[in-house]
């Protein structure tokens, strides 16, 4: 998928009348409304025994969430009434929206009512959720810590905040783990926000801890959280409008540094004129701020203007860390830094690169260093300098530890690393099959069928998250059948992230199914591309939804945009309107077809290709200039995020779908990543310019 910037996936709604289609293959869950979601009277109905009556309920549950967008108050009470009176099956969704609405005016007596209603379900906790945010917004600590004590996601940061605000109240020594969560917080919000100030308060949090926080918020353009870490502080704010938005018009007004604010201003436009020119904010930097500046805050103002560099693959960057000392302990430098610091040194050919790897992925978190991508990239480091024969033997040692370390996980860099240590990843041996009772269980299981018919209904988003807290504490034999049933009614993107969460029984043909497999082979074919490669990159893009849609618009199997389909139809000669963007087999011979065109004007580079698809060809023609360098660290310097990310998992990827369509017993990835990557080689066709 081509597109202007990297956006996150997302489905669309499946049509209403699509229900009776999730009712078949899910068990309709009539549940008195007395008893609560683990009721064990539970009713199968298939689709060809719904009543027009049951049909019009599942239209009024879908209305009930139009109501709740356009914010009608009075029509969702109505549809919410209708769904529990006629036990259906789903009516703690149109409960739950209804309550939630009005939460800022709720009680705890009505908030009980809804827990005694739906205990067990995934509503129940999805409301504890939002009502414990109330409840840190109210400042009801009595309630809050009662209903804490029963909150089962515990995966949202603010409420996290406040439960450490409480703790705090009790006597607990919260300092470690609410930096953490200060730190982590990427825009402004109450909880986080009272928590910090309550220890700053309390002489828990000094002064230095909140002006850090304000550095980093300034670097990543978030004025609220800058606003919010000063006021903390209780400086004056006034200033930070102008310092975010034209940064070099406030630094030209500043006479000195000054005072300690005036120093935290100064970094601060530095790290914002970073953001747009890190060039200008070096130069700046070392003609009139450095003398000034403190020597930690020196090494910081570098460390902010290389990562940008970094982030631009400017060859600057490198020696830009240097100046800041990253490694070093003047400044709490965080993992995100450091990381930019190793790919900048990646792109270097200096000679003691790999001593500056390796000294940086050593400052990171132990929770950092212990990721495959940088114990691969130490080992490499470690390889790399270590010294001729008995002398470097130590250290070529410790590499193939680490080597070892990752070399059974099945990601990019466990597959490089297999193979980096000569012998490339098996696959692993097929589970015992599941049994009759063992998918049975999950036919019948409560959560599992909600989200399913919920999925139909179009209500994609609802029933993704209710499925996934369906997850919690299964056993790897649970989560195949959860896993199988999903595959069995073709709810892919729920086959596929079920079962990867199984750590022990592995079962590759879940994990990489082959949907659609006549039709995939026939067009990769008839383009001429490799048909495991189109199979990695539609697991990425769409894990195989017919309909997914994007934000920005991307649509189908292969998440093509647009003007992209219509550029390739054209182009391809193949018929095309505008409404069969989704259609399987239009999307199909679009979107490989495009992915053709890419790879060509790429030279043949999966990698290249991939990052093409994904943020365009522009970019990737822009990030390959620069020195030749091997794919796996040109990947890993690709700046965006997403993209980085996407192009490694869609290798990965296509390296075991071709062990799975041939057969093979074990995978390989680096014949993917040749050629080397560098500026397009003399003599190579010119660059397609007409690509969009």
């Amino acid at each position: 998928m081509t597109r202007t910037s990297p956006a996150r996936r997302g489905g669309t709604a499946r049509a209403a009348a699509a229900s009776a289609l999730a009712l078949a293959a899910s068990v309709c869950l009539l549940l008195p409304a007395t008893t609560g979601a683990q009721s064990s009277d539970i009713v199968e109905t298939s689709a060809s025994s719904r009543t027009p009556e049951q049909r019009l309920l599942d239209d009024r549950l879908v209305q009930a969430r139009d109501a709740l967008r356009k914010r009608d108050r009075a029509r969702l009470r109505v549809h919410r009434d209708t769904l529990i009176e006629a036990r259906h099956p789903l009516a703690m969704w149109a409960d739950y929206w209804e309550l939630g609405n009005r939460l800022s005016e709720s009680t705890q007596d009505e908030v009980n009512a809804f827990y005694a209603r739906w205990s067990g379900s995934y509503v129940e906790d999805r409301l504890r959720n939002d009502w414990l945010l109330e409840l840190g917004r109210r400042r009801d600590w009595r309630n809050f810590a009662t209903d804490h004590a029963r909150y089962r996601m515990n995966d949202d940061r603010e409420v996290a905040c406040y439960a450490m605000v409480l703790r705090h109240m009790t006597g607990d020594d919260v300092r470690a783990a609410a930096r953490t969560a200060w730190f982590a917080q990427r825009d402004g919000d109450d909880g986080c926000t009272l928590l910090a100030s309550t220890l700053y308060g309390a002489r828990q949090f000094g002064a230095s801890d909140l002006w850090l926080k304000a550095r980093q918020a300034a670097e990543a353009k978030k004025l609220n959280a800058a606003r919010q870490a000063l006021g903390v502080l209780g400086e004056d704010a006034s200033a930070l409008p102008e310092l975010f938005e034209q940064p070099q018009r406030f630094l030209a007004r500043r006479g000195d540094a000054g005072s300690r604010q005036g120093v935290e201003l100064i970094l601060m436009a530095l790290a914002r004129l970073a953001a747009g020119d890190p060039a200008q904010a070096a130069a700046e930097l070392q003609n009139r701020w450095l003398a000034q500046l403190p020597v930690e805050a020196q090494s910081w103002a570098w460390g902010t203007v290389a990562r940008q560099a970094a982030m631009k693959l400017m060859p600057e960057a490198d020696g830009w860390f240097r100046r800041a000392g990253l490694g070093e302990r003047e400044v709490e430098w965080n993992d995100e830094p450091l990381a930019w610091r190793v790919r900048a040194a990646l792109r270097s050919d200096e000679g003691d690169r790999w001593a500056r790897i390796v000294e940086a992925i050593g400052a990171m978190s132990a929770t950092a260093q212990a990721d495959a991508t940088w114990v691969y990239w130490k080992a490499r480091s470690l390889q790399a300098s270590a010294r001729p024969g008995a002398e470097g033997e130590a250290q070529r040692s410790a590499a193939a530890l680490l080597l070892e370390r990752i070399a059974g996980q099945p990601n990019f860099y466990g597959k490089l690393a297999a193979e980096d240590l000569g012998r490339p990843q098996a696959l692993p041996p097929r589970p015992a099959p599941l049994s009759a009772e063992e998918r049975v269980q999950a036919v019948r299981h409560a959560g599992l069928g909600r989200a399913m018919a919920m999925i139909a209904l179009g209500l994609r988003s609802e029933g993704v998250r209710e499925w996934n807290f369906s997850l919690r504490d299964m056993s790897d034999r649970q989560l195949l059948a959860a896993a199988q049933h999903a595959c069995d009614n073709q709810l892919w993107d729920r086959c596929i992230n079920t079962s990867e969460r199984t750590r022990e029984e592995i079962d590759v043909a879940q994990r990489f199914p082959t949907p659609f497999r006549e039709d995939v082979l026939a067009v990769a074919r008839e383009v001429g591309i490799e048909p495991a490669f189109v199979y990695g990159l539609i697991r990425q893009e769409s894990r195989f939804i017919v309909d997914a849609r994007s934000g920005v618009g991307a649509s189908g199997l292969m998440q093509v945009m647009p003007a992209t389909a219509r550029w390739t139809a054209r182009r391809l000669g193949i018929p095309y309107g505008d409404g069969q963007i989704t259609d399987r087999l239009t999307n199909l011979k679009l979107g490989t077809g495009y992915l053709k065109l890419v790879l060509d004007d790429m030279g043949g580079s999966q990698a290249l290709a991939a990052a093409g698809y994904n943020a365009g060809p522009n970019r990737p023609r822009r990030w390959r200039d620069g020195p030749v360098m091997e794919t796996a660290a040109w990947a890993e310097t690709i700046p965006f995020t997403e993209t980085r990310d996407y192009v490694k998992k869609v290798l990965s990827n296509a390296s075991d779908y071709a062990a799975v369509l041939s057969g093979r017993p074990v995978v390989t990835i680096k014949p993917r990543l040749q050629p080397a990557i560098g500026p397009r080689p003399v003599g190579a066709p010119p660059e397609n310019p007409q690509l969009p």
